[in-house]
């Protein structure tokens, strides 16, 4: 039996807590769907932040392209990586308080000038979002990932012409 080879790993996908894994594996379903090497990180802008600034400063020399950082309540794990690296930083934010999100949302979008997060929408939806996102901006050089957003965004509108039809 031949061993399968392993993808090159391309996008972090960074969690804070291990109670976001719900919500950040729809980022790593669209990646799979899509063919992109990544890695499942754990660490914390608050609990372990030399563990967060020592991932997000090495990332690039690891050869990781794009990060996508998912966390809810304070939400600066996203910021905080963003200011250790020179890659593409996708923020996710998660509801995780009584707040539903909200507060994640603005820690993740409100960030200085000179310290960029692209901040997609709350949950699971923004998590999807981020991974298309990502996989879009590799697209750019990468015609066979182009091809792939091709035919997934054509089979969206089919989807969408075969829920018309058993409306009728």
């Amino acid at each position: 039996m031949k061993a399968k080879k392993a993808k090159k790993v391309l996008v972090s996908v960074v969690m804070g807590s291990d109670s976001d894994l719900p919500v950040m594996s729809e980022a790593t379903k669209i990646l799979d769907e899509f063919g992109i090497g990544y890695e499942l990180i754990l660490t914390s802008a608050h609990r372990a932040p030399s563990r967060t600034a020592k991932f997000a400063s090495e990332a690039k020399e690891r050869g990781i392209q794009i990060i996508i950082a998912g966390a809810g309540a304070a939400a600066h794990l996203a910021g905080v990586i963003a200011s250790h690296t020179p890659l593409p930083v996708i923020g996710v934010p998660i509801d995780a308080t009584s707040l539903k999100g909200l507060d994640a949302l603005l820690a993740t979008v409100q960030m200085p000038g000179g310290i960029p997060v692209a901040t997609m929408a709350i949950g699971k939806a923004g998590a999807k979002n981020a991974a298309i996102f990502a996989s879009r901006m590799m697209a750019i050089s990468d015609k066979t990932l182009a091809k792939k957003l091709d035919d997934y965004i054509a089979n969206m509108a089919k989807d969408v012409e075969a829920k018309q039809k058993k409306l009728l």
